[in-house]
């Protein structure tokens, strides 16, 4: 009886190491998108004509929703009082969400490069391979099936992963989305 209390203590204890370890190994290998500042989004393309005209129609189209410093994208959209637009502006792209694998679906980041961390060095697509690209460091994301997450570059290789900053974009019910954290 006490051999078998015994044995039954230290396969408590190796099942607790190795929990302990595979916890260590998976957050060594975690990706932190929560690197810039968080700052409010709000963009309203809801309603058929606001999204026809400003939104995505398909996977790898994209869109910078920007309005810092003198730069104002896109041409003609009409920010409010009301359009928060992140840390470094909004990037909205047709991809396929990387939580439900629903295809051609809107997804929504912040443009600033979490390894840089400053607003206005901002990602851009390389339309090659649909990759958003940091123009400073060189990192590259997947913003069309992995949510942002790093694929090359010092975000990937860094001490550190960074990811995008990732954004909601919830379906308006008379058409068209709302873009927001």
């Amino acid at each position: 009886m006490h051999n078998s209390l015994c044995i039954n203590k230290v396969k408590g204890c190796v099942s607790l190491l190795l929990i302990a370890l595979l916890s260590a190994f998976v957050a060594c290998n975690q990706v932190d998108d929560d690197r810039i500042p968080s700052l409010p989004v709000y963009i309203n393309l809801s309603g058929a004509g606001m999204w026809n005209t400003y939104g995505v129609s398909g996977v790898g189209i994209s869109r910078n929703f920007i309005n810092f410093d003198g730069v104002v994208s896109p041409t003609g959209f009409p920010f409010t009082a009301n359009t928060y637009l992140g840390f470094g502006g909004v990037l909205l792209i047709g991809g396929v969400d990387p939580f439900t694998s629903e295809p051609n679906v809107p997804l929504a980041y912040d443009l600033a490069c979490p390894v840089e961390c400053k607003a206005n060095v901002r990602v851009y697509i390389d339309m090659d391979n649909l990759e958003a690209v940091c123009p400073e460091c060189g990192s590259h994301y997947d913003v069309v099936i992995a949510g942002g997450s790093p694929v090359a570059g010092p975000a990937l290789t860094g001490k550190y992963k960074y990811g995008l900053r990732r954004y909601t974009c919830e379906p308006y019910f008379q058409g068209g989305y709302i873009i927001h954290n």
